[in-house]
């Protein structure tokens, strides 16, 4: 499967039945103008949204009822698009690889570029053809990684953290949980980096050699995370999109590790 899709593509392919097509823009976005026939979904319906943690994984159960609610089934392909260069899409994509659905496509430069390059929208709200919720009890683990599995990696030759904050975050000038700083070994490259700002957001072309130049290659393990698993909910999907079978989202991310007096920290820049 593609996992990237042009709006010429999918201007191609509104009309499809096997098409679900999920919005996760600003819902005032929504209301004023959305691809045609895209269903909305706030993103916070991905999160457990409870401190200390607001950006972890809810439960499998209320993950389920979210894509049912979508009417999201293996049989459909899904695209997903936000307006802020792929987060909101990214933890989309990241939820349904995790929890068995292999069939999303995300739609390249979101909301920007379909709105930015003349492509038809609708403002009127579409309802999701719902269905009953799957069986809950397969998730990926492929897909999710904890601060165990990530203190157990740690030095291992062909594992790899993807730091996906500024970096002021990375460094520890700029601190947003107890302690500042980064998990030791980390590689940062901020999300925003990978975006095509000359290309209405899209996915930069050249993604795949600053991931090589820096020594995240698809021959690694590698573990992504930011503040809240958001930013590096992109880089989570733009890895999938590249073709990377070994990248894993700490879901937990700097809200956890920087607020565990017990798991180390190092600071400095890269």
């Amino acid at each position: 499967m593609n996992r990237l899709i042009e709006p010429k593509q999918l201007q191609a392919r509104l009309e499809d039945p096997d098409l679900i097509i999920v919005d996760l823009c600003n819902a005032a976005l929504y209301q004023q103008q959305h691809v045609p026939g895209a269903v909305h979904l706030p993103g916070q319906h991905l999160l457990a949204g409870k401190p200390p943690i607001p950006g972890a994984c809810p439960s499998i159960e209320r993950l389920s009822e979210v894509l049912s609610h979508l009417g999201i089934e293996h049989c459909k392909q899904v695209v997903v698009y936000d307006d802020e260069g792929g987060g909101w899409a990214g933890r989309m994509a990241w939820t349904l690889d995790l929890m068995g659905f292999d069939n999303w496509s995300y739609l390249n430069g979101g909301a920007v570029a379909w709105i930015k390059e003349g492509f038809p929208t609708e403002s009127n709200p579409n309802q999701p053809l719902s269905t009953q919720p799957e069986p809950t009890s397969i998730i990926n683990a492929k897909t999710k990684i904890s601060a165990a599995e990530i203190m157990a990696a740690i030095g291992s030759a062909d594992f790899a953290v993807w730091d996906a904050r500024s970096p002021g975050e990375f460094s520890g000038s700029t601190v947003r949980s107890a302690r500042g700083g980064h998990i030791p070994g980390a590689i940062n490259l901020e999300w925003t980096e990978l975006m095509d700002r000359q290309n209405n957001l899209r996915i930069r072309n050249d993604a795949q050699q600053i991931l090589n130049d820096l020594g995240l290659g698809k021959d690694q393990q590698i573990a992504t995370h930011c503040q809240s698993h958001h930013r590096s909910s992109f880089t989570y999907m733009v890895a999938r999109i590249l073709g990377y079978e070994n990248i894993r989202g700490y879901d937990g991310s700097w809200a956890e590790w920087g607020n565990s007096d017990h798991l180390p920290v190092q600071l400095g820049p890269q």
